[in-house]
């Protein structure tokens, strides 16, 4: 037997009956098993869990192996950190929180914390959690926590005295760690638990999610999945050592398997019930799929309360990714056709290997795919290539009104954008990528140092003048 033959063996042996069927018998999920492990194979993935639910039918596959040093299988058991996709189990333990009527979507955070404050007096009125839980607070949203214990969310709330806005609260959208943060110290506030027990008791136990945790000893504890990337200059997988995972817990910090990730896809495709029991109104999981604000100009891209909203061929699916160093993930529903699924990698480069096998999947059980040149909005937490659905436009706009600084503060960050050659070139001041257009204020990289394809996104003030970049997600304001 092939040591692969011997790996899916092992893994299917760990599903129950109820869970899937050996052998398979849905081509369609076949042929993608088969996409997976030739994707693995290209981009040096040394471990994938892949679950889909399709008419409450759930599949699982787990392949490959939990570490390259100490190759143990992947099982659908094993676990992974979840990165990014912890931000939908913040919204929804927030939404337990509202129907509970202990918190009100569209209050000021001042509300439950008296003493929040940033830069602008403003803002710091007006910022509400529903801000939070959609990347719109208009602050820099990459500011990490640091592990302070117990006292770790309300260390962060507290620092965040002296963030400048890049933008008024609800008025422009940038991928948001720091708001997800914040609405993990307004949960611990108002159930009077650190996050990690908050979390447990809103959200793990009453849904069955038997391996998921924030707490990095107790994932520990269970088959690990863990990180990889390749090593500099080389076609070598190396293992990440020394991992840990977040203090940023809200935003990212939270750790399970593809079978829990399954159960709480069912969840939110479901009416609210979990185990025979109510646990969120089936009004609060259809407003979490509510667009709140467009999250790029043509609106093909869309907000909810902790997920980002796409259209394909008219029809809407709802998503939230992971990147944390080397693992990479992806929860998708698309509820009027009764499908999700997940990919689970861990790869700092698995984004590529999901980018593929998220559009395998939705065009092989849905026939959906992004329209020639859709913009993607840039970010749902994982990183997606413009060039298998784009191409330049013919005619390129005048590149003057778009050469510029554009700044994050706090970061020291600065996006510098200039004309080289006839091309516009976006990065730091000694080095940048080339952009190319194909849409309105829409463009990708074509080369430089950073990703071939990484989308750009320049938006408009009021006024219609250009005033702030988006990079892959996150906005940079322009300088006078």
């Amino acid at each position: 037997m092939e040591r692969r033959e011997f790996l899916g063996v092992a893994a299917l042996s760990a599903i129950s009956p109820k869970t899937i069927a050996f052998p398979q018998t849905d081509d369609r999920f076949e042929e993608l098993a088969k996409l997976v492990e030739s994707k693995m194979a290209e981009y040096h993935v040394p471990g994938v869990s892949f679950g889909l639910m399709k008419n409450g039918k759930t599949t699982v596959r787990s392949f490959g192996v939990t570490s390259v040093e100490d190759p143990q299988p992947v099982t659908p058991d094993t676990v992974f950190p979840i990165a990014s996709i912890s931000k939908t189990f913040c919204a929804t333990a927030m939404m337990r929180l509202i129907d509970q009527g202990k918190v009100e979507l569209k209050a000021p955070v001042r509300k439950y914390l008296p003493d929040f404050k940033v830069q602008d007096e403003a803002a710091s009125r007006e910022v509400s959690v529903l801000h939070l839980l959609t990347h719109t607070p208009g602050w820099e949203g990459q500011v990490s926590a640091q592990d302070r214990g117990v006292d770790t969310m309300n260390y962060y709330a507290e620092g965040m005295r002296d963030m400048p806005q890049l933008s008024a609260p609800g008025t422009v959208w940038s991928y948001n760690n720091a708001g997800f943060n914040l609405a993990g110290r307004v949960i611990e506030v108002v159930t009077g638990k650190v996050i990690h027990d908050g979390l447990k008791d809103l959200i793990f136990t009453p849904l069955g999610l038997k391996r998921a945790t924030s707490r990095t000893g107790e994932a520990m504890s269970y088959r690990f999945a863990q990180a990889h990337r390749q090593k500099p200059q080389s076609t070598e997988t190396q293992v990440i050592h020394n991992f840990e995972l977040p203090a940023d817990i809200t935003a990212g910090g939270i750790a399970t398997t593809v079978t829990d990730l399954m159960t709480y896809a069912a969840f939110h495709l479901g009416d609210g019930t979990a185990q025979g029991q109510p646990v969120l109104k089936r009004a609060s999981l259809d407003l979490m799929k509510t667009a709140q604000i467009k999250k790029n100009s043509t609106g093909d891209e869309e907000m909810g309360v902790g997920w980002h909203i796409r259209h394909l061929n008219g029809v809407l699916t709802f998503a939230q990714g992971g990147t944390l160093g080397g693992h990479t993930l992806l929860i998708q529903l698309v509820p009027s056709r009764n499908l999700a699924f997940v990919i689970q990698t861990n790869h700092q480069d698995g984004w590529r290997l999901i980018q593929d096998v998220e559009r395998a999947t939705l065009k092989s059980y849905e026939s959906l795919a992004l329209a020639p040149n859709q913009a993607t909005g840039g970010n749902r937490g994982v990183s997606e290539s413009m060039t298998l659905h784009a191409t330049p436009l013919a005619k390129q706009p005048d590149l003057a009104e778009y050469v510029g600084t554009y700044a994050r503060p706090p970061l020291p960050n600065k996006v510098e954008v200039r004309i080289e050659g006839g091309k516009l070139v976006a990065g730091s001041a000694t080095a940048g990528s080339t952009l190319v257009f194909y849409g309105p204020d829409m463009a990708y990289v074509t080369a430089g140092p950073g990703y071939v394809g990484t989308p750009y996104e320049f938006i408009r003030t009021p006024a219609g003048k250009v005033g702030w970049i988006r990079n892959n997600g996150r906005v940079a304001r322009k300088e006078a």
